[in-house]
């Protein structure tokens, strides 16, 4: 088998590293459809990790449809390109907090039973804390769970400083428009979500519409606008379904870096994708740039759940907390300690597989 180096000094876990370098082999047909993986055993004596550590790898191969385990023959590659091509989003599919479209389906919304013993956990274990005031960024316990999410499964590696937790995405293009003030414009694509301008101009700034091509804003429209802050959905941006691709990620890279600028990376749908490899934010894609990160559970669990967050860079910090520190979090502190268990348990990310592989098989 290929030579795998898995760096036990890692914040991203082995099995994840594992996993990562597997997939992207199967992808670039190293192994190709219809060939068998090495076994379990050969795979662990040469990365130097445990069985079991190899076993979470392949499970989650299993899990995103990359493979195929037969009994008494191994484990399969399933995987084939054509089946993983693009796809546009209907302008009907719901964005973050978008009361009006088309909510999630009854089969991607979390499971109610195991939801309501999440509950009961939390409860249980939490007692009176639940009824105290939440700390104004977020309770730890939540911040952390994200911090080691994002690692494992987009890459980002952070301080739990850096995520500030609050209901939903409108909210955090509020604290954006007040940590920049100062600035007059902001960029935002052209369709965008109806919300992004409508906070921003509330805000008192104005919004430059920067026309989308088929892989992201067109370049003469970068370069001709003014702004300093660039507001961005590079993945399945609504409601044209447009997806900005490795090029396109790079020039919104240098634009930003050539004028100190901002880029606000508004990721709300990545997660569930089918059609594509788990996307490269911008927020890792240069050390030097300023991004800012912004998701929200209100898809991925449930609309109810009006709990998003916003992961600042660390040359940020000090500047949010000198500004805009003194908010209270706007979620309720039971809530938060909910979805900490639900990311810490590994209950969300199951959910997250088995929402992608239903969508996965009903596209095929």
């Amino acid at each position: 088998m290929k030579n795998y180096q898995i760096d036990e000094k890692a914040q991203i876990p082995a099995y994840m590293q594992l996993y990562q370098l597997l997939a992207d082999d199967i992808v670039k047909n190293v192994y190709p459809y219809g060939s068998k993986l090495p076994s379990k055993r050969a795979m662990a004596e040469e990365t130097g990790v445990s069985v079991i550590t190899v076993e979470h790898a392949i499970e989650l191969l299993l899990e995103e449809g990359y493979v195929e385990s037969r009994e008494r023959s191994g484990v399969f590659v399933i995987y084939r390109n054509e089946d993983f091509l693009g796809t546009k989003v209907s302008a009907k599919e719901n964005h973050i907090g978008n009361s009006v479209p088309v909510e999630n389906s009854d089969s991607e919304t979390f499971p109610f039973p195991s939801l309501a013993k999440t509950m009961r956990k939390v409860l249980l274990d939490y007692g009176e804390r639940i009824l105290t005031k939440s700390p104004n960024h977020g309770c730890p316990e939540l911040r952390d769970e994200i911090c080691r999410y994002l690692a494992r499964s987009r890459g980002i590696v952070i301080e739990p400083e850096q995520v500030i937790i609050g209901s939903g995405a409108e909210y955090l293009y509020g604290l954006i428009a007040q940590l920049f003030s100062g600035e007059k414009t902001v960029a935002i694509e052209n369709p965008s979500y109806s919300k992004i301008q409508d906070v921003y101009e509330a805000m008192g700034l104005t919004c430059d519409k920067l026309t989308l091509g088929a892989n992201g804003i067109a370049t003469e429209e970068l370069a001709k606008t003014k702004a300093r802050i660039l507001h961005v959905t590079p993945f399945n941006s609504y409601p044209s379904g447009v997806t900005a691709d490795i090029s396109k990620k790079l020039e919104y890279i240098r634009w930003a870096k050539s004028r100190d600028g901002i880029l606000i990376e508004d990721n709300y749908d990545s997660e569930l994708t089918v059609s594509r490899k788990v996307e490269t934010p911008l927020f890792t894609m240069d050390s030097e740039a300023k991004v800012i990160y912004l998701n929200s559970f209100s898809k991925t669990l449930a609309p109810s759940m009006r709990i998003g967050y916003m992961i600042l860079p660390a040359s940020l910090v000090d500047d949010f907390n000198a500004k805009l520190g003194f908010y209270s979090c706007t979620v309720p502190i039971f809530d938060q300690y909910v979805l900490a268990e639900l990311l810490r348990s590994g209950d969300f990310e199951r959910h997250i597989n088995r929402v992608r592989r239903n969508r996965r098989k009903k596209q095929n």
